[in-house]
């Protein structure tokens, strides 16, 4: 029940926040969002026993999200310096892990999250339809994985998901994501709608999995209890990460 009256109170804000917001309140809503990930990322991290990747992530993916051009610039930049505070550290065999652990947390959580922002330039429909895959494929996949599901998918990372909740997904996805994004966004096929809609929703599934096995290996069982009935802010959205940036390549590539 926590789940659901949750969901209930967020859609009609990250609808509003979508669609109809102006740029910097969206900006801020996103850079706040992304924000709370990385703080549940860096908790992760620390349970690996390297350290935690610390404060300098939030000003360097706070950069990232903002600048325009040459970002891997910055992101160079952020790795040489991090290399060189690991030097401070007491114990020196923590310090390449520990500096890796803080790129690749800048990188998964403010790098994935920038690709919402020229989806919402483009269309802010984009943006919805890169969201709604990943909603309508946790409904689809919670049901159909409920009811038939037999088969394991990974069950050293995830015991729970099955195979046939990962088809479950898929199809919710097209039929639900994929119908929105022909009813608001033209120029499409269906064919087109139907191979982003499920090259986004399959990335999605990969990086629920991801964010599990994470967990798994720092022995924690949520990412934070921010969201009644979810978990942390990363479990909500870890399958947003992975499908934002699928999205954003098909449009810069293919679209």
């Amino acid at each position: 029940m926590k789940r659901v009256v949750t969901a209930l109170a967020l859609i009609p804000i990250v609808v509003y926040v979508v669609l109809w917001a102006n740029f910097w309140i969206f900006l801020a809503v996103l850079a706040g969002v992304a924000c709370l990930c990385y703080r549940e990322f860096d908790g992760i991290a620390a349970g690996y026993g390297y350290g935690a990747p610390g404060p300098m992530g939030y000003g360097a993916g706070l950069l990232l999200l903002v600048v325009d051009r040459d970002a891997w610039i910055l992101l160079t930049a952020v790795a040489l310096v991090s290399l060189a505070l690991a030097m401070r550290a007491e114990n020196l065999g923590t310090s390449l892990p520990g500096a890796a652990l803080r790129l690749m947390g800048i990188v998964y959580i403010f790098g994935t999250w920038k690709c919402a922002i020229p989806l919402r330039d483009r269309n802010a429909h984009w943006l919805m339809f890169a969201l709604l895959v990943n909603w309508a494929g946790d409904i689809g996949a919670y049901y159909v994985g409920r009811g038939l599901g037999r088969h394991r998918l990974a069950q050293r990372i995830s015991p729970k998901k099955t195979w046939e909740g990962a088809a479950g997904s898929v199809v919710a996805s097209a039929l639900i994501a994929g119908g929105y994004l022909l009813r608001f966004v033209g120029g499409l096929t269906v064919a087109q709608v139907l191979a982003v809609t499920v090259a986004a929703n399959v990335a999605g599934q990969v990086g629920d999995l991801a964010e599990s096995a994470m967990k798994r290996g720092a022995n924690v069982k949520d990412s934070g209890t921010l969201l009644p009935g979810h978990g942390g802010m990363l479990d909500r959205v870890d399958s947003t990460l992975f499908a934002l940036p699928v999205v954003y390549a098909y449009l810069r590539f293919v679209g």
